[in-house]
């Protein structure tokens, strides 16, 4: 890896899972990496990882208040940010009915808003570089959806959209954007980290308890590799032409193309219909 240029990588939610994986991947080649924690235990094991190149900042990306001087400061000690990695997020699971409006909203605000605030912070400072790379870790739930996850679903399509509109608008200005859409990943997604609303709706029993007993059942032994993933990370910041859309794993590959393809074959359909709206 010597001959690859070293970058400044930010990770959120960089003490566990895919994001702990994409830090020491780039420790290990040779990057620094600033990594945004939760604890003060997390940040002195996350500098351990390397005492040199590893930096640990203590920011809840839903404190929004004070992501932008957060960002300053890390341009300011560390350097220019060259790679934005938004991996933050957790997954909400509870069917929509049981479910609440605060549960909805601390959902968006981790995995939408949190994003969005990290994104105009680092922003200015790519624009006036004319460089950059933006990473949004959305899930292949950001195309398909299963029962009892609506909250995340809604929220990995919204960062979806916004991720492929942004990318649009920065285009001409030497920033690169690509939205990362993991499938089953063997990390604590669905073990310790999801948040999970009670049952309380006999109606959903038939249709979603063997769903959430699938789901608990097959953690810890999805097939997906993180540091695989973590390889697959340092490859894409190394593309002159970056995609704007990546997805990751066999599972997402398999369950995207037939989404597009039934979504494609219900368009067909009521195509009569669609074209019925104009004026004529």
């Amino acid at each position: 890896m010597s001959d690859v240029p070293r970058k400044t990588f930010l990770i959120t939610g960089a003490s566990s899972g895919l994001g702990r994986a994409f830090a020491e991947a780039a420790l290990a080649a040779g990057h620094t990496v600033v990594g945004t924690v939760r604890n003060e235990s997390a940040r002195a094991t996350f500098e351990a990882l390397e005492p040199h190149r590893a930096k640990a900042v203590l920011l809840d990306v839903t404190d929004f208040a004070r992501i932008e001087p957060a960002v300053a400061k890390i341009e300011q000690d560390f350097g220019p940010v060259d790679v934005l990695v938004n991996n933050a997020g957790y997954g909400h699971e509870g069917i929509l009915e049981e479910s609440s409006i605060e549960e909805l909203r601390h959902q968006f605000d981790v995995n939408v808003f949190g994003t969005v605030a990290m994104i105009k912070a680092v922003l200015p400072f790519m624009r006036r570089r004319r460089a950059g790379h933006i990473v949004n870790v959305t899930s292949m739930g950001g195309f398909i959806t299963l029962p009892g996850i609506s909250f995340y679903c809604g929220s990995k399509f919204a960062l979806e959209g916004i991720t492929e509109t942004l990318a649009k608008e920065v285009k001409g200005l030497g920033i690169k954007v690509t939205a990362l859409a993991p499938g089953s990943f063997r990390t604590d997604w669905a073990g310790r980290s999801m948040v999970r609303t009670e049952r309380s709706i006999s109606d959903y029993d038939a249709l979603f308890d063997p769903v959430r007993h699938a789901r608990q059942e097959k953690s810890g032994r999805q097939a997906g590799d993180p540091t695989k993933a973590a390889q697959v990370l340092l490859q894409l910041v190394a593309m002159e032409h970056p995609p704007v859309h990546l997805l990751l794993g066999n599972d997402a590959l398999k369950l995207v193309r037939e989404k597009l393809g039934a979504l494609e074959a219900e368009i067909q359909r009521w195509e009569t219909i669609t074209r019925s709206t104009d004026f004529t």
